[in-house]
């Protein structure tokens, strides 16, 4: 059985032991000699102490990025709150560009008032600066827009530390029989939670463009079953349970889509349904080839897919109504499971070289062609919603693990979890 079938029913997601609720942890592996030094001030806190260290987890998102080096707690001359308490020439002596601080108070434990201040150290200014209200519920949700905030001051980039990740695990239970769950967690890897959990495998997990849903794959009936479920709620509706396969669920950017593989005529085809009315319009006619893993172009015209109709997987263009479809991949003989950046100039997937499997990226204006990973068991690439970094699953001492990389190459991240295998990421929209 080829790779691309045996993708697209899922079988070997059988194979990775895992365990629910992963607490995943991010480790730099490689870094960009530019990255900015940054001093983060542990912020100052008043009243009741709050249940997040706000200021730790603004210090580790920074520094996870790579493009922030974040001076060593131990190299803080002084413990500032507010500008009137910053002696900037000290700062300089450390050739920090930029400098946060801020603090927290509470008078009842429930409520808490965040400030925060983000200064340029050499030109002794305030770059940007603001206070909040927020539940202790809410703390490290804000701890991660504000990284957000003090990002996008810094590099004029976007920053996508508040968003989600969703994954897939399994573990093997006591009585030698596998559990499969379907979890979320923040971007950084914390607060993970169960969305569904099941005797059966799950796969190919998707967001909405809203970040209100996920559509994925279960077998929990015995077969492939797409379903879509709302992440508040809890509800879920199985959408496309037809015979055969019913595979990798993909949303179309106005939310009201799903480009889908179905088997139903009797060949793995690409099928658009329309969620409010069932209409669904078969997108590919092929016969002789296995047509899957479709994703959309950001405007919604055209949807890219993966297919072996030339005879080895390659990656495919076609209208969303249908129609002719155009050759995307010519480099390699294997170039499979494509995402699109939110802009539409990129195209991250696996390639194939020696028997080996890593994720590339092709622009796709120019056609050109970089290998990102070099470990060889690379798999399901996803864009964080600013496009600059891609999030897929690889292994790492016979482990499943997730990692990331950004488009040019330079920072390397690695999302360990203790004992566990984690598979199929999804990175989530920027959450409103």
């Amino acid at each position: 059985m080829n790779k691309l079938l045996f993708r697209v029913i899922g079988f070997w997601i059988l194979l990775l032991p895992f365990h629910a609720h992963a607490v995943l942890t991010i480790e730099i592996t490689g870094g960009s000699e530019a990255a900015l030094p940054i001093a983060v001030v542990p912020f100052g806190s008043e009243g009741f102490a709050a249940p997040e260290d706000i200021s730790e987890v603004i210090r580790n998102d920074l520094a996870s990025s790579g493009r922030f080096a974040p001076l060593p707690k131990s190299d803080l001359i002084s413990s500032p709150h507010e500008k009137a308490e910053i002696n900037f020439g000290d700062w300089r002596l450390l050739r920090s560009e930029g400098l946060l601080v801020g603090k927290v108070s509470s008078v009842d434990g429930e409520t808490y008032q965040v400030q925060f201040q983000l200064f340029d150290v050499y030109k002794s200014q305030q770059l940007i600066g603001k206070r909040y209200q927020v539940p202790a519920s809410g703390l490290r949700r804000l701890a991660h827009q504000i990284s957000d905030l003090v990002y996008q001051t810094l590099t004029g980039e976007v920053g996508v530390f508040s968003t989600r990740l969703a994954f897939v695990t399994d573990m093997t239970a006591s009585d030698g029989k596998k559990r499969y769950t379907l979890e979320v967690s923040d971007a950084d890897g914390a607060n993970p939670r169960s969305v569904l959990q099941s005797k059966q495998p799950i796969l190919s997990p998707s967001w909405s463009p809203d970040g209100e849903r996920l559509a994925y794959v279960s077998f929990e009936n015995g077969k492939a079953e797409v379903f879509v479920q709302e992440m508040r709620s809890g509800r879920r509706d199985s959408v496309a349970a037809f015979k055969g396969i019913n595979s990798a669920p993909a949303w179309s950017p106005d939310g009201k889509k799903l480009a889908l593989t179905l088997s139903k005529a009797g060949n793995p085809e690409i099928y658009v349904l329309e969620l409010a009315t069932g209409k669904l319009a078969r997108i590919t006619h092929n016969s002789q080839a296995i047509d899957t893993e479709p994703v959309w172009m950001p405007d919604g015209r055209e949807l890219v897919f993966t297919s072996d109709r030339g005879g080895r997987p390659q990656i495919y263009k076609v209208s969303a109504d249908g129609g002719r479809a155009s050759r995307l991949t010519f480099e390699g003989r294997y170039n499979a499971s494509a995402d699109i950046s939110p802009d539409g100039r990129f195209m991250a997937m696996v390639h194939a070289s020696n028997g080996k499997f890593y994720i590339a990226v092709q622009n796709l204006t120019t056609g050109t062609v970089q290998v990102l990973t070099e470990m060889g068991h690379d798999e399901s690439p996803s864009f964080a919603p600013n496009g600059r970094i891609i999030l897929y699953a690889t292994e790492q001492n016979g482990k499943g693990v997730l990692a990331a990389v950004s488009v040019d190459g330079r920072i390397h991240q690695r999302l360990g979890e203790s004992g566990s295998d984690v598979r199929e990421p999804a990175w989530s929209p920027i959450r409103k």
